[in-house]
């Protein structure tokens, strides 16, 4: 599942780094990513798009993971970035990454977040609805811009993933419906000014593990090509396919690989548009999870248990909801291992708690591990995507830190957030101030 191994010592490490020594230098909940292993998944899906569709890019979702450090290393690795907040693009630019190559989503972009995205030169807008489609053609020409836009499109398939993270249905808060406003869209989009239209975009959900949906929708949005070029006269130059590959979270998961699904995606658009005799288009993938997910882990601390007569165990770590939040938002499933005595032989079934004042806050149900101490580390793996984006101050906790691991060498790249830090931005208001205080921020 994950670039995890054991070493002399018998420590779980990842990255060739030991991860005992990690919680010790570090402390815990921890972070960890493996550098080297998401600079192969960046290359793999890179050389692999670029061998069947030369004419593509390879957008990194930020939305996944994303600081500074992760802005830095996708530059290095030759992809762009898929953007969905005015935080991510802020974040982009403090890392000097190139605006142009910088694709920005979201289906309530406020005026500030597109004016951010205008002067820093933004290169893609991904356009969600009309009265958007009117906000942005005000903005860009109030700035005598023109903004380079996809339409957002629904095509209408229901993947076999859970209902939050399906976003390609008819019923979804994101984008154009195929059947009865695309139409409308485009020709708002040509008949206003300060826009130009590109292409269209199409995301269908997140981890999906079967072929059939990606290549479905590259279809269907091919087809949507020919009916624009047939009924606006407008050739699209560019196809954004979004991304979804899922990832291995149990021992025992199948999922596919990353070779075979960009295959199939590129090869399903070059032949339909060839059976179309449209151009082929600028294709664009947007992967995320599949590109972090493994490569991470969340390491933690084991603090108290208790015991339910006849139900459970239920062992308790230092972190939780607040550090990773997936379990109780979508019920996600994650396997881990005791990293400190990983070669231990699993004894008992417990109930991984996290210690949020939430009877929900259950990381692991029903896990199979050795007996628990209090101080043992508890590696939660494939956690790279998702859980440092997800990560609250609930019950008033700081973030976790975050550490790069790449040839057995350890860098921090994200602070672990202390007690200041939660109380940076409070002001106590003047007619509560007492005799000496300041009001704070």
């Amino acid at each position: 599942m994950q670039a995890v191994s054991i070493n002399n010592r018998g420590h779980m490490e990842i990255g060739g780094c030991d991860t005992v020594k990690l919680t010790a230098k570090y402390g815990t909940p921890l972070y960890v990513v493996d550098e080297g292993m998401v600079r192969r998944n960046c290359a793999l899906y890179r050389d692999t798009l670029e061998k069947h569709y030369p004419d593509s890019m390879v957008a990194f979702a930020g939305k996944s993971f994303l600081p500074t450090a992760m802005c830095r290393l996708v530059e290095e690795e030759g992809l762009g970035l898929d953007t969905v907040s005015g935080g991510e693009i802020y974040t982009a630019l403090q890392a000097n990454f190139p605006p142009e190559k910088i694709i920005f989503h979201g289906n309530n972009k406020s005026v500030h977040e597109i004016m951010l995205a205008l002067n820093a030169g933004v290169g893609r807008f991904v356009v969600d609805s009309f009265s958007e489609l009117q906000m942005l053609s005000q903005l860009a020409t109030s700035k005598n811009l023109v903004a380079q836009i996809y339409l957002r499109v629904n095509p209408a398939i229901e993947p076999d993933t859970h209902e939050f993270i399906q976003t390609g249905q008819m019923d979804s808060k994101f984008g154009f419906g195929i059947d009865d406003q695309v139409m409308e869209a485009v020709e708002m989009a040509t008949d206003l000014p300060g826009l130009n239209l590109l292409g269209l975009h199409c995301h269908i959900g997140s981890q999906i593990h079967d072929l059939a949906p990606f290549t479905k929708a590259a279809a269907i949005m091919v087809d949507l090509m020919l009916r624009i070029r047939r009924e606006n006269g407008l050739v699209l130059k560019e196809l954004d396919l979004g991304g979804g590959l899922g990832i291995r979270y149990l021992p025992n998961d199948k999922t596919l690989s990353i070779p075979d699904y960009v295959k199939a995606v590129a090869t399903t658009v070059k032949k339909r548009a060839t059976q179309l005799d449209l151009p082929l288009p600028k294709l664009i993938l947007e992967p995320g999870r599949s590109i972090v997910g493994e490569a991470g882990i969340t390491l933690f601390k084991i603090g108290s248990w208790k015991e339910v007569p006849g139900v459970r165990k239920y062992v308790a770590v230092d972190g939780g909801m607040m550090s990773d939040l997936r379990p109780a938002l979508y019920g996600a499933r994650y396997h881990a291992v005791l990293a400190n005595r990983p070669k231990a032989p699993a004894q008992e079934t417990v109930t991984i708690a996290g210690k949020a004042c939430e009877s929900g806050d259950i990381l692991i149900k029903d896990i199979k591990l050795p007996h628990l101490s209090r101080g043992d580390v508890l590696a939660v793996l494939s956690t790279g995507a998702y859980h440092y984006s997800m990560a609250n101050n609930y019950n008033r906790f700081g973030k976790p830190a975050v550490v790069f691991v790449r040839d057995d060498k350890s860098e921090l790249v994200v602070s672990r957030e202390t007690y200041a830090d939660l109380t940076k931005n409070d002001i106590m208001p003047a007619h509560m101030l007492r005799k000496g205080e300041k009001s704070g921020a």
